[in-house]
């Protein structure tokens, strides 16, 4: 079983920056990809960026340059730091993985962020 728990969320003027944090549960955190998915009203969810256990990355085009994915398997969290915000990343944000051994999904509750003046 995984919980992942995400954080950081806000209102934000364009140009601005936030970090978001997703905590998990578990002991299986260092072998895990993790994800970060977005869903803005009306639209899928779709795929932000990605991080391997082993520290390589992935992001969407729409993001990259402008957001970075990391980790700290040592406080089981994963992080994205995100630059030069836009009204169109307006969305819920959601931390996601599968474990590594079942395969099984798992996403959080979510977190809200607003790019808006």
């Amino acid at each position: 079983q995984v919980q992942l728990v995400e954080s950081g969320g806000d209102l934000v003027q364009p140009g601005g920056s936030l970090r978001l944090s997703c905590a998990a549960s578990g002991r299986t955190f260092s072998r895990s990809a993790m994800r970060w998915f977005r869903q803005a009203p009306g639209k899928q969810r779709e795929l932000v960026a990605a991080i391997t256990s082993g520290g390589s990355t992935d992001y969407a085009d729409s993001v990259k340059g402008r957001f970075t994915i990391s980790r700290d398997n040592a406080k089981n969290t994963v992080y994205l730091r995100m630059d030069s915000l836009e009204p169109e990343d307006t969305a819920v944000y959601y931390c996601n993985t599968n474990h590594p051994i079942t395969g099984y999904n798992y996403w959080g509750q979510g977190t809200q962020v607003t790019v808006s003046s």
